[in-house]
Parts: structure tokens; C-alpha cells; sequence
């Protein structure tokens, strides 16, 4: 059973606080160098302490994702970006203490991964978009089943989304359930795939152009509702049903660089922008958004939404910096009736905690689904780091 804040829990900031890592050891092998934490040390304000660990890939990457099928372990799933080296994937674990991340599993990867998302019904399998050259492509993987104990595992290809023509940009699950299909968005059309991973086979279902001067550059499936994917490009969020393959509607928003439903609340997105920062939507009243949020000193890259915790949002961006905020989803309206009303955007301040402790760009956020009071982050120099938001949860 979820938490929400009109149930049982509410958020109060400790004092604004900067986690560091005093001092890494590094361990090696033959294939990787992985960054343990050695130590932690933490400001003087800090109430409750912190969970922060770290975690080096060897190469550049862009790419994180929460293992949700894994309901043992907290663990996510990683992927390089390497121009020249062969690229890698990593299944990493967080520890029962929390004190150190594991890797559980380290495979080799024929491209750079631009995209990379786990099945939430299979914790064995992901896809990744990559890129070779100039051309793009788009494949569904197996880890294999002991992987464990085995001496070099190698990853199984288990399907090809090889129906493209234009850049691929991403590959979404439905992230709410056992679901065969898969949507995939190229620079100028959606596609929609039935995935049977027994036969090794995917196959499109049906295909269509987001049409004239429109250029995708990403989406969101809509947990709320299986028909429906948000889709962004420069100048609007594209709004589809899956069943007809046709626009239902779009909010003509520039420069919208990521878009995030929320997981507990119907009708409600969050998107981040290059340069204005974070907004809440209410899809049901489009026309202007609900909320709006300072975002980032530098571009905006990526928002996340708590799986759990209402109103409990993770951005990060090209100012080497995470940021925690919490920002109600209903307007000065009720938002839950049927009609609601019309309202002019709200402007809050409402950050909670700034993770600023990077010497690169975020492009990577992920929730932990197992432990929703846990993120990963993933800088572009390779650095994983993981933390906990508990000091900022207090039970009334």
C-alpha cells in the first residue's frame, strides 16, 4: 500500500545540505575499474545523514534505469557511450546496508547507447537505442539466465526494432504491467510493436508520421492508461492513441526536452525545458500549465516522478546538478473533479534539496521502484550515484 501526502506522510527540508565523497578506492580488473565509496563525509547542517554511493563506469554514458521486475534487490541498469572502445552494460545492485553498490553483472555492447529502459516484467531483459557511424539503431536484449557463473556472459539479442528509417530516439515499456507491446519513436514517426520474446520476434503493428516540421525527440507512455503516449519535438507535446495511431491532442510548448507522467495522479505531466525551467499540466485544461518551476541555472535534461510519494519530483540537467523538489499536482482548483477550472500558472520555489556534488552533466535519473525513497544518477563522465530522500520524509 502507497504513502501519499493527504494520507499519512508529509515532507519537511532538513537544511540545505552538499553530500561529498571524501576519498575513492579504486578496484580493478580486467574489464572494468569500479568506484567504491570509502567514505562519506557531510555538512554540518545535515539532519539524518545521507546514503549517497558511488559507482565508476569506464566510459562516457548517458543512460540509467530502475530493474523494476527485480523485487529483491534495489538495482538498476547502465549502458555506456563510447566512441571508440566497445561499450558495456551494467546490472548494478545497491547492498542490503546500503553502503556500497554491486556489480552484478557487466556485458559487452556492440554501440553507443543513447537510450536504454528495462522491462518491468522481466528483469532479464531491456532494450537500448545505439548508434554506429552515422546510422541508429533499436533491439530488445536478454541477460543470460546464469550469468553468474559464467566467465565472459554475453548478452542475447531477442528482437531487432529494425522498421526504422530516420534517427531513433527512444523505446518506451508500458511501465504499469505485464504488456507485449512496445511503442518506438524515430525523429518523424511512431511505432508500434508486438514483442513475443520466446520466438525472438517483434513485430510493427501499425506506423504513424507526426507529420510536417515536426521532429520528435522523445516520449512517455501514460501509466494510467495503456492507449496513450506522449510524444515531444520543438515546438509541441503530441498527445496519441495507440489504438487508431492518431493525434488526440498537443500543446504547442517549445523547446520541451523531457516529459515525465505522473504515477499517482491521472491527467497530470511534468516537462522539462531547455531554458524555462520544469511545468505541471493538467492535460484536461491544456492550454496553460498548473505550475511552474525554476528548473535549472543551465538547460533542464531530464524529470522523473515519484512511483510513490505524491508530488515528489527529480530533475536534473547541464548544470552538473540534481535537484529534489516537491510540488503539489493540483492547482489552486480541486483537480480530481471531473471539470475543473481554468486557473492561472502558479510560479513556486518549491526545491527541497540541490545535489550539486558532479563535475559533469546529469542526463540520467532514476526512481527506484523496490525503494521509492532511493534514486540513481548518472553523470556523463560515467559516475553513478545513488541516494536516499529520507531525510525529507517524516510520518506525522
Amino acid at each position: 500500500m502507497g504513502f501519499s501526502l493527504s494520507e499519512n506522510w508529509e515532507f519537511i527540508p532538513p537544511a540545505r545540505s552538499l553530500f561529498h565523497f571524501a576519498s575513492f578506492r579504486k578496484y580493478a580488473d580486467a574489464s572494468t575499474t569500479v568506484i567504491r565509496r570509502a567514505s562519506l563525509s557531510l555538512s554540518a547542517s545535515m539532519q539524518g545523514g545521507s546514503s549517497g554511493v558511488g559507482y565508476g563506469l569506464k566510459y562516457q554514458a548517458r543512460c540509467i534505469a530502475d530493474v523494476k521486475a527485480d523485487i529483491d534487490h534495489t538495482s538498476f541498469i547502465t549502458g555506456t557511450l563510447s566512441l571508440k572502445e566497445e561499450n558495456e552494460v551494467h546490472l548494478i545492485r545497491l547492498s542490503s546496508g546500503g553502503t556500497e553498490l554491486i556489480c552484478e553483472g557487466l556485458f559487452s555492447h556492440p554501440n553507443e547507447i543513447w537510450d536504454l529502459a528495462s522491462c518491468p516484467y522481466d528483469q532479464r531483459i531491456f532494450s537500448t537505442v545505439f548508434s554506429s557511424g552515422e546510422s541508429y539503431g533499436a533491439a530488445v536484449w536478454q541477460i543470460p539466465e546464469l550469468y553468474g557463473q559464467l566467465n565472459s556472459p554475453q548478452l542475447e539479442r531477442i528482437a531487432v526494432l529494425d522498421a526504422h528509417s530516420c534517427k531513433i530516439k527512444c523505446v518506451l515499456w508500458w511501465p504499469s504491467g505485464r504488456h507485449d507491446k512496445l511503442v518506438s519513436i524515430d525523429d518523424e514517426n511512431l511505432f508500434l510493436w508486438s514483442l513475443d520474446s520466446s520466438r525472438k520476434a517483434a513485430q510493427v503493428i501499425s506506423k504513424e508520421s507526426a507529420g510536417m516540421l515536426h521532429y520528435l525527440s522523445g516520449g512517455a507512455w501514460d501509466p494510467h492508461d495503456v492507449n496513450a503516449v506522449a510524444s515531444t519535438c520543438e515546438w509541441s507535446i503530441q498527445f496519441w492513441d495507440l489504438r487508431t495511431m492518431k493525434k488526440t491532442n498537443s500543446i504547442d510548448h517549445a523547446h520541451v526536452r523531457n516529459v515525465d507522467y505522473d504515477p499517482k495522479k491521472k491527467h497530470i505531466l511534468v516537462t522539462a525545458e531547455d531554458e524555462s525551467g520544469m511545468h505541471i499540466w493538467d492535460l484536461r485544461m491544456p492550454k496553460v500549465p498548473i505550475k511552474e518551476l525554476p528548473g535549472h541555472t543551465h538547460w533542464t535534461w531530464t524529470v522523473k516522478c515519484n512511483p510513490e510519494y505524491d508530488g515528489l519530483i527529480l530533475s536534473a540537467g547541464t548544470d552538473s546538478s540534481v535537484n529534489l523538489w516537491l510540488a503539489s499536482t493540483s492547482g489552486g482548483n480541486d483537480l480530481t473533479s471531473e471539470s475543473p477550472i481554468e486557473s492561472p500558472t502558479q510560479r513556486v520555489d518549491a526545491l527541497l534539496n540541490s545535489y550539486n556534488d558532479y563535475e559533469d552533466s546529469v542526463y540520467g535519473l532514476a526512481w527506484s521502484s523496490r525503494e521509492p525513497s532511493i534514486f540513481a544518477s548518472l553523470s556523463y563522465d560515467g559516475r553513478v550515484v545513488v541516494e536516499s530522500v529520507k531525510p525529507y520524509l517524516f510520518k506525522k
